[in-house]
């Protein structure tokens, strides 16, 4: 059964670091997108941290005693289901002020860009669409899904035959 993917694991602070103290997590946020369907992987030392899901008021205040979620394996996988901000921080006393949260804006899925070309030749004139991939999945290009999914199919056969 050939499956087409659309979700990411996010390994948080990757690759300049991880979740500790060194990382500077607001540059790495602003340098990666997140959408739905994305998983956030916290990868630390259970001795030393802690991932701890908070409200903007306990991100802002440096406050984790009503958390939204606690994770404490060292190995933690959030995943990024909704859309809107999620805000997490390090439980442990001193870290939160020395900058181990993360803020990001959960966004609607991927855009799919979709080149469109006419004519032949010099004649050959393309434009570009930018489609979100729900409004896709939704009809509003069935003929490009109808495409992408008979490509798979002949990909699946040619692997299994």
């Amino acid at each position: 059964m050939l499956r087409m993917v659309l979700s990411a694991s996010l390994t948080v602070g990757v690759p300049a670091g991880s979740w500790d103290l060194q990382t500077n997590y607001t540059m790495w946020a602003l340098r990666t997108r997140f959408t739905i369907g994305y998983e956030f992987q916290f990868q630390y030392s259970t001795t030393v941290h802690n991932v701890v899901e908070v409200r903007k008021a306990g991100y802002d205040a440096y406050n984790s005693s009503s958390p939204i979620a606690m994770f404490l394996t060292s190995n933690d996988v959030v995943p990024l289901a909704a859309i809107g901000m999620r805000y997490f921080i390090c439980g442990v006393l001193g870290h939160r002020v020395a900058g181990m949260k993360v803020q990001v804006n959960v966004k609607s899925k991927a855009v799919w860009t979709v080149r469109r070309c006419r004519g032949m030749g010099k004649r050959l004139r393309c434009r570009s669409e930018t489609i979100l991939s729900s409004a896709m999945t939704a009809g509003i290009d069935q003929s490009a899904m109808a495409r992408l999914g008979l490509a798979f199919v002949a990909a699946g056969l040619v692997l299994f035959y």
